[in-house]
């Protein structure tokens, strides 16, 4: 048993290690949300198979991102708790290659939407109904070029006190996932650099 799971690995790592990464970044090309000149930092570190982030999204993110979307710059920071989540890194690595083709927040979108569906077949389902160069992305993912970026997310998350997702900062100060805790945080952020509502 031990010896067929080392020959599964050699066998991925040497196929990884095949795979064409003309045009693809190891770099993150993620774009943040809202005013991208913003002084206020709001960070998620989210979990794309995490049924609360899915809930957090619709009912903490967005209602933010509507009321403060011109005064904060709103990142997403990667932490696949692949302990609970089987398909929680590949959904990483696909929307940073999507990112790569300026469709990363529309492939999270289409995650939470779907993600009762996630697993490596839906990946790339998605990728053609976002109409992405399928064969860039195929390689992208497969080349796992993006895993690196995303586990400096989660350990950075780590170094900050994450222990599960959703967890939210704002200007590096943890905050309750509630929208009232997260409006409260900005509120007071935005009174300490004299910008008003």
């Amino acid at each position: 048993m031990k010896r067929t799971a080392f020959v599964l690995l050699i066998l991925n790592f040497a196929l990884t290690a095949c795979v064409d990464t003309t045009d693809i970044s190891p770099s993150s090309s993620r774009p943040p949300r809202g005013n991208p000149q913003a002084s206020i930092l709001v960070q998620e570190f989210a979990d794309l198979q995490c049924p609360s982030c899915r809930s957090a999204q619709t009912l903490v993110v967005q209602p933010l991102l509507e009321k403060y979307g011109s005064q904060i710059r709103f990142e997403y920071r990667h932490f696949p708790i692949q302990s609970l989540h089987r398909y929680a890194l590949d959904a990483a690595e696909a929307a940073e290659c999507a990112a790569d083709q300026g469709k990363f927040w529309e492939f999270v979108d289409l995650d939470y939407a779907n993600q009762d569906l996630l697993n490596r077949t839906a990946i790339q389902q998605w990728a053609q109904q976002l109409k992405l160069d399928t064969s860039l992305f195929s390689r992208c993912t497969r080349s796992r070029i993006k895993r690196k970026e995303i586990l400096a997310d989660y350990d950075e998350g780590t170094a900050g006190g994450v222990t599960g997702t959703p967890t939210f900062f704002v200007n590096g100060q943890k905050v309750d996932s509630t929208i009232q805790a997260l409006s409260a945080a900005i509120d007071a952020a935005i009174k300490g650099t004299g910008t008003k509502l």
